[in-house]
């Protein structure tokens, strides 16, 4: 099988990858719904939705620090590394991910459409200020305060911009991925559930358009019963085995 998902990825014209909390999971980031997961220990309704956000912002953003200081100390692993290694052989033409860690880029992928927002990125409540506190250089100093974040131009309580339960994704970067899917013979899924949608569609596209589904999770997931290829396997070793065998391939001209 794995064979095979080398040649798929080697002879792919538009090869998107599809990503969720198993890929980051190698790199010390908990997952949500597994055991030890962030819902065993925190409750939804209080820290993850619009209602809690009004009813206690300071839960709500101790929460998002506590997890804002967790990221940060995060690395990419080898499963995002392969990824940003397949981008740059030209392969990998975008990776659509669920994760808000900020990991496919610092591994060095370019083109990544986020779902579920950035971790790093803070809104206002009332006006249209966004700020990425990695980009403004402003972290430290943001993990540092303790006080409720209040926007620099109108005043106004900051949110983190993440979507959060009960709340629609972002629409460009929705359409975005949606029109990926569409175009890809080839998508490799890394980590996911399969059970978060509208992100879930992404394989589903790809599928009823003609294209490939190679799966790789430790354990079946909603997309198994759609994927050409299963890998059962974590993400960091599992990519790196078939990153190895695609460039086997891409040299055996009878691959």
């Amino acid at each position: 099988m794995m064979e095979e998902a080398a040649k798929l990825i080697a002879h792919s014209r538009f090869l998107i990858a599809f990503t969720g909390a198993g890929i980051s999971a190698e790199s010390g980031i908990p997952t949500f719904r597994d055991k030890n997961g962030l819902w065993e220990k925190y409750r939804v309704e209080e820290v993850a939705t619009p209602e809690a956000f009004r009813r206690n912002p300071r839960l709500v953003w101790e929460f998002y620090r506590m997890r804002m200081k967790l990221m940060k100390k995060a690395k990419p692993n080898r499963g995002h590394l392969a990824l940003a290694e397949l981008e740059r052989m030209g392969l990998l033409k975008a990776v659509i991910t669920q994760n808000i860690d900020n990991l496919h880029r610092e591994a060095g992928n370019k083109n990544v459409v986020e779902l579920h927002g950035n971790i790093y990125r803070v809104k206002c409540t009332s006006c249209a200020y966004r700020e990425n506190l990695l980009e403004s250089e402003k972290l430290e100093e943001f993990l540092e305060e303790e006080g409720l974040p209040k926007c620099p131009k109108c005043g106004s309580l900051l949110r983190p911009d993440v979507v959060w339960f009960g709340e629609p994704l972002p629409q460009e970067a929705l359409q975005k991925a949606f029109k990926l899917a569409e175009r890809a013979d080839v998508c490799l899924v890394i980590g996911t559930s399969g059970q978060v949608f509208p992100a879930a569609y992404v394989p589903y596209i790809v599928k009823e358009n003609g294209g490939y589904v190679i799966e790789i999770n430790p354990k079946e997931s909603g997309i198994t019963p759609i994927a050409d290829i299963f890998l059962k396997g974590f993400a960091g070793e599992t990519m790196e085995h078939l990153l190895a065998k695609v460039k086997r391939c891409l040299k055996d001209k009878g691959c």
